[in-house]
């Protein structure tokens, strides 16, 4: 978006440089302002831990220790369904981290889950320490808005494919930036920032601060793109893969009368020792499980705890049906988010993500002021030769 003449000596273009400036610019376009909202966004999101922590009420919880026992499942269930009566439970996420338990219902088992909300139990007294009022009553924070506007733009499915088509011009206009870099630069010294004109100041430092996060920029968009699309791939492995180990009760009714939410964790628990078990989704029609409870889990390992496994328990006897075998295309996803948001190395890793995401920003503002300048001096030339 940024290029403009070649250094003098250089040809004014040639077929090629036209395609790949035409490519840069219209590429770029595209997807500019989006990105800019995006890298906004993201800037907080890096740090949503240490933010959410700062907005907690009470003190800090603390991570429970290894070994130390869950408190009944089942009695936090309970509790929730006591205070909404009438509401399904959805899921119960643990929370390591913060021993907490997040029961999370609503009023009605259906795709749709912005009418969830959540109770907050102590995961060693099973006190409660929280209840969201039902979707809909409680306001939204600025955490969330930041998530919902950087993960779907407020738009559902249709956001996260337009985010997608936003990664992929993203990447085009990095592939094509660096197509022109060098015949753009040729003869000139790395990092050199020439004075003749605001505007071929501004294009040296476009393409050397671009040149310098390129590896970075190529990294978010890319997994930027897996992030959008890893609910359809998840829809894809549960209509195929998943729908064979359910053995046929999708589309079944749903189990009116559960066995044991803790007895599901424990049969988990003996089956997969070395992992951790994060959430478990209740039998359900809205999310093909209506025979099953729908168990994850993770490592221990900082590779590993991103990497999650899929188990499933039946409904009525409380034992183990299957574990299912992870894809490819999944574990990539999976793999995705850590890197998107550089969450897994500590606050000096996060340090480094921001302070390049903010170099990303420049590069895209510098672009966006070039192409309007560019614009502006053929304006200029056709008014004058008018």
């Amino acid at each position: 978006m940024g290029a403009a003449a070649p250094v003098r000596g250089r040809p004014v273009s040639t077929t090629a440089l036209r395609r790949w400036r035409a490519l840069h610019t219209w590429s770029s376009l595209w997807c500019t302002a989006l990105l800019l909202i995006l890298c906004a966004t993201g800037l907080p999101l890096i740090f949503a831990d240490e933010i959410e922590a700062l907005q907690a009420d009470g003190p800090p919880r603390t991570a429970r220790a290894a070994g130390e026992p869950l408190a009944d499942i089942d009695g936090m269930v309970a509790a929730a369904r006591a205070r909404h009566p009438g509401e399904a439970v959805r899921f119960v996420f643990i929370d390591d981290d913060e021993a907490a338990v997040k029961v999370v219902m609503a009023p009605a088992d259906v795709p749709d889950r912005s009418r969830d909300h959540e109770a907050v139990f102590d995961a060693r007294s099973a006190a409660l320490l929280a209840d969201e009022p039902p979707a809909g009553r409680q306001p939204m924070t600025f955490m969330a808005a930041a998530r919902r506007l950087h993960t779907d733009l407020f738009a559902g499915q249709r956001g996260q494919w337009v985010l997608a088509a936003t990664g992929l011009a993203f990447l085009m206009s990095l592939a094509s930036g660096v197509a022109l870099y060098g015949p753009f630069t040729r003869g000139l010294g790395f990092g050199t920032v020439r004075r003749r004109s605001p505007r071929t100041r501004w294009l040296d430092l476009h393409n050397l601060v671009g040149i310098c996060v390129l590896a970075w920029m190529t990294l978010i968009g890319a997994t930027g793109i897996l992030n959008a699309i890893s609910l359809p791939l998840s829809a894809w492995w549960r209509a195929g893969e998943m729908s064979v180990l359910l053995g046929g009760t999708r589309g079944r009714p749903v189990e009116a009368a559960p066995a044991s939410a803790d007895a599901a964790y424990r049969a988990v628990g003996r089956a997969l020792p070395d992992r951790n078990v994060t959430s478990i989704i209740f039998p359900s029609a809205s999310f093909s499980n209506p025979r099953h409870y729908l168990i994850w889990s993770n490592g221990n390992s900082p590779l590993t705890s991103r990497l999650f496994t899929a188990a499933l328990v039946d409904a009525r006897s409380g034992e183990l049906a299957a574990v299912a075998q992870m894809p490819a295309y999944l574990r990539l996803a999976q793999l995705s988010r850590p890197l998107h948001f550089g969450d897994f190395g500590g606050m000096p890793l996060k340090l480094v993500w921001a302070a390049l995401d903010t170099a990303t920003i420049a590069v895209l503002a510098s672009g966006l002021y070039l192409w309007a300048a560019r614009r502006r001096a053929a304006r200029t030339r056709l008014s004058r030769a008018a």
